[in-house]
């Protein structure tokens, strides 16, 4: 299988290539020359599968060329024996609610599913390459956690988690600032996730930069995260015996929930999958609206949705403008130039075939916490709040699957305010209040950052 970018169909990318690389050369993302489709019969089959085994099987599709099935069989299987469900994931009936458990992984948070992964990745494709790696990522809250986890202690790797300084929860900073591995490093930012997350891109886009410092990325324009997240809707749909349902996906870089319009364009039986967003609503407004503006980041009590540019929405921007390059660029120069672009009528409603999209504010977010927790004694963390509520709008909660994104103890202050409560420590974070942390905190600036970054790998 090949690979290409968004913005010019005739590069061509293995897939060792694209994931070394996380953006192409021309500031687009990747996607694949093709994509399976799985028939009727052939889904009707995957059902027999293990959660693994599944992993082995969707994923696989995507990196044939450059990883043996036999060898990435293993990898998977290393890298959820970690988790604390042998299933990796956990289907659960919350009243009526359809929760579908994602963050039984070692940060507790979904990311951990493809970032596991990730890393038994890394070993496996840069085994080769004597040049070190350095990973550069942007965090709202989980990214960093995940890939330090996955990454910490490896010895040809490098791993600089750009944090947005006192955005995130206390916890989620405590999970990435207290691992003292040597080859980790926690970058807090003066400045809000998009401006971390345009650091990172901006440096990708310097390509002596890039070069000389072998870059590369594991942020949501990492197509392997999109695969390891096509996993989870498979598994989900064939436990309902393949009856179409609607996904509501707390959404902030628009990864998880493109993972889930891959797995619909792969075979699979979705309805709707439903954009939950909190204050920071961008995706609701292109879509209602045909406009893509971001506005200000504005604080909410879900902070790894505080997003205002969604990376991963130019990969459905190709697929909406019948896979026109040269259209997705022309949008993607007006948003550097204007700071906005305009889709068309056709190319909104094409959209709306496969998407809709719910804001819940800071006080609902609050009140389904409280709700949830009141009516059927279960604590939502307000990722997955969202999510309940989106779905709630849409009135469809019977056929719809929630994504729990995270676990609730991560959120503490907020849980506290909605419900009065003390969420009950998990086992993984017994220990981490007491840990020191380690962490540099640097000026909004493309060149300081660089900066810190040669003054550590040289």
């Amino acid at each position: 299988m090949n690979y290409f970018s968004t913005r010019d169909k005739s590069l061509r990318f293995s897939f060792k290539d694209i994931f070394l690389r996380g953006l192409a050369p021309d500031g687009g993302l990747f996607l694949p020359s093709e994509i399976k489709k799985y028939n009727h019969n052939e889904i009707q089959d995957l059902g027999k599968l293990s959660y693994s085994e599944l992993a082995t099987e969707i994923i696989f599709n995507f990196c044939k060329k450059d990883i043996e099935r036999i060898k990435l069989k293993s990898l998977i299987e290393k890298a959820y024996d970690n988790f604390n469900n042998k299933e990796v994931v956990e289907l659960k009936k919350i009243g009526n609610i359809n929760l579908l458990e994602l963050y039984h992984g070692p940060t507790l948070a979904f990311k951990d599913i493809a970032m596991q992964v990730i890393g038994n990745m890394y070993d496996y494709l840069q085994v080769a390459n004597k040049k070190k790696v350095n990973i550069i990522v942007a965090t709202s809250g989980d990214t960093g956690s995940a890939a330090i986890s996955a990454l910490n202690d490896r010895k040809n790797i490098n791993v600089f988690v750009l944090h947005p300084h006192n955005k995130i929860s206390n916890i989620q900073r405590k999970i990435m600032t207290t691992i003292g591995s040597n080859n980790i490093y926690n970058i807090a930012v003066k400045g809000s996730f998009d401006d971390c997350q345009k650091i990172v891109k901006d440096m990708f886009n310097e390509n002596e930069f890039r070069e000389k410092i072998n870059m590369s990325g594991v942020n949501s324009i990492n197509w392997a995260r999109i695969i390891c997240q096509i996993v989870y809707y498979f598994y989900t749909v064939l436990k309902f015996n393949n009856k179409k349902m609607n996904f509501s996906v707390p959404t902030g870089n628009f990864g998880d929930i493109y993972a889930g319009y891959i797995a619909k364009k792969m075979g699979l039986n979705i309805n709707k999958l439903i954009i939950a967003t909190n204050e920071n609503d961008i995706l609701q407004r292109v879509i209602n609206t045909g406009e893509y503006k971001p506005d200000q980041v504005k604080t909410s009590f879900s902070p790894s949705m505080d997003i205002q540019v969604a990376s991963n929405f130019e990969r459905l921007l190709f697929n909406i403008v019948g896979e026109d390059d040269k259209r997705v660029s022309l949008l993607m120069q007006d948003l550097s130039s204007k700071g906005f672009f305009k889709l068309s009528k056709e190319e909104q409603e094409t959209i709306k075939k496969d998407f809709c999209a719910e804001k819940i504010n800071n006080k609902d977010t609050l009140s389904l916490i409280e709700e949830t927790n009141s009516k059927l004694n279960f604590i939502l963390d307000p990722h997955t709040a969202t999510a309940v509520g989106a779905a709630k709008k849409i009135n469809d909660l019977s056929n719809t699957i929630i994504l729990g994104t995270a676990h609730p103890y991560k959120f503490l202050d907020t849980i506290k305010i909605a419900t009065g409560k003390e969420v009950e420590k998990p086992m993984q974070l017994s220990q981490i209040q007491d840990k020191k942390e380690k962490f540099d905190i640097i000026e909004n600036s493309n060149s300081e950052v660089k900066s810190y970054i040669l003054s550590k790998i040289q």
